[in-house]
């Protein structure tokens, strides 16, 4: 199905990718307000009978606040301890907010080894395919506790291109800390001109994208660019959108003019 603001409720397959930033409050901690928000606005989606996949950072800026570390480590050995640490939180979190609601999650870690290689990536296909049709939401991440430098996705945007390639989505929605994307950096110049609607193969979204991302993550708008024009090559659309956007995956799913799509 060709998705645009007027379908988008009709989507059936979402996948929905949140940032560290977002899901961490700016790396203060877990915030479960936050993510019992989100779930209850993806758990009326999951009961209207859509498929919901998600796609969660946090692991790494949810293990540096439980081992005290202020500034994001450099060594991969460290990055991976973090990541180990902060994994058990992360799932801990959805997992109970998920259950407020009767619905059961699965978690999911991949490399990218796992869509590269041929029989991987069927079985990790048919995992997720056998778990949504068992009503059970996956809560996928990278692997970051095996994952070494070679391999690494590199952010969680280009992952959640990959699964909603393996699942064959209509949406994938971008929930991030800007509400969507211009023509430049907003927080650089004052002049910034919102873009509602844009096709992902332009070329010119990378230039207008630049680089910048946040102390917590890996990714920035460049990688959202990209992972958009990654997540078409299967048919589907992107929207990015402001985490803190109140309802807004409601919001979405009522094709109001949110976000950029």
């Amino acid at each position: 199905m060709a998705v645009s603001r007027e379908t988008l409720g009709q989507a059936r397959r979402w996948v929905v990718k949140i940032g560290s930033a977002m899901i961490t409050d700016e790396g203060r901690g877990l915030d479960a307000a936050a993510i019992e928000a989100w779930v209850a606005q993806l758990a009326e989606l999951h009961a209207e009978g859509r498929d919901v996949i998600i796609v969660s950072s946090g692991a790494v800026a949810e293990g540096m606040r439980r081992l005290g570390w202020r500034a994001r480590p450099k060594a991969l050995a460290e990055l991976q301890a973090a990541a180990a640490v902060g994994q058990m939180g992360l799932v801990q979190g959805w997992e109970a907010a998920f259950q407020k609601h009767g619905i059961r999650t699965a978690q999911i870690l991949l490399t990218h080894e796992d869509v590269s290689d041929r029989q991987r990536y069927l079985n990790a296909r048919n995992t997720l395919r056998t778990l949504t049709r068992l009503r059970v939401v996956p809560v996928i991440n990278e692997n970051d506790t095996v994952a070494f430098e070679e391999i690494r996705f590199g952010d969680n945007d280009t992952l959640g291109a990959l699964v909603a390639n393996l699942v064959e989505a209509e949406l994938y929605v971008i929930l991030t800390d800007q509400h969507g994307m211009y023509d430049r950096d907003p927080r650089a110049h004052a002049d910034a001109r919102f873009l509602s609607e844009v096709s992902a193969g332009d070329p010119a979204l990378e230039r207008m994208a630049g680089g910048g991302a946040g102390t917590l993550g890996r990714g920035g708008m460049l990688t959202k660019v990209r992972a958009a024009a990654k997540a078409a090559r299967s048919g589907t659309a992107t929207l990015l959108a402001w985490g803190r956007e109140p309802e807004v995956l409601r919001r979405v799913a009522r094709g109001e003019p949110i976000g950029t799509l």
